[in-house]
């Protein structure tokens, strides 16, 4: 057993590939999962491409496709590093998700699905009923999950001070 607060590089070696998997398993790539576990566990404020590379034991052109994926979908921002011509990425703080679900993905998810039951008629077919529970679960979610944002931001809040 390990002393509080030592840092043990195997198992946090084992967590990345462990939350890869876990990830890649609910749709997410290998690749993006294993960058988004190696930020995660950073101790620095961010990392380099490199650095994420030398971490990972992979290709240079893997992180930068993967680093592309996570910041496409809001789970990783770039920035500048101080002093140099390099850039750092950092998993994206929990506003960011908070903020991706006020934006109403989940209603922009509804109203496609929508479009399937206007293409199919209306509700009244097979099909056009299928449509419309998901369109409603949809709607659904974007409801539970604006709410449970709300009350995550209110508890950060009231932890960290802001």
């Amino acid at each position: 057993m390990q002393p509080p607060g030592h840092r043990d590089e195997e198992a946090v070696r084992r967590f990345i590939e462990h939350f890869a998997l876990t990830f890649s398993d609910m749709g997410v790539p290998r690749m993006p999962s294993r960058v988004l576990a190696a930020l995660l566990v950073a101790e620095d404020t961010g990392m380099t491409a490199a650095q994420i590379s030398e971490r990972l034991g992979a290709s240079p052109a893997a992180v930068s496709g993967a680093v592309r994926y996570l910041i496409h979908v809001g789970m990783a921002v770039r920035e500048p590093a101080p002093g140099s011509r390099r850039d750092l990425y950092k998993a994206a703080e929990s506003r960011t998700y908070t903020a991706m679900i006020r934006s109403g993905i989940y209603t922009r998810f509804a109203d496609v699905v929508h479009e399937g039951v206007v293409a199919v008629g209306d509700e009244t077919s097979q099909a056009g009923a299928r449509l419309a529970e998901l369109r409603d679960f949809f709607l659904f979610v974007q409801e539970e999950m604006s709410a449970a944002a709300d009350r995550w931001e209110k508890m950060r809040q009231e932890r960290h001070g802001g």
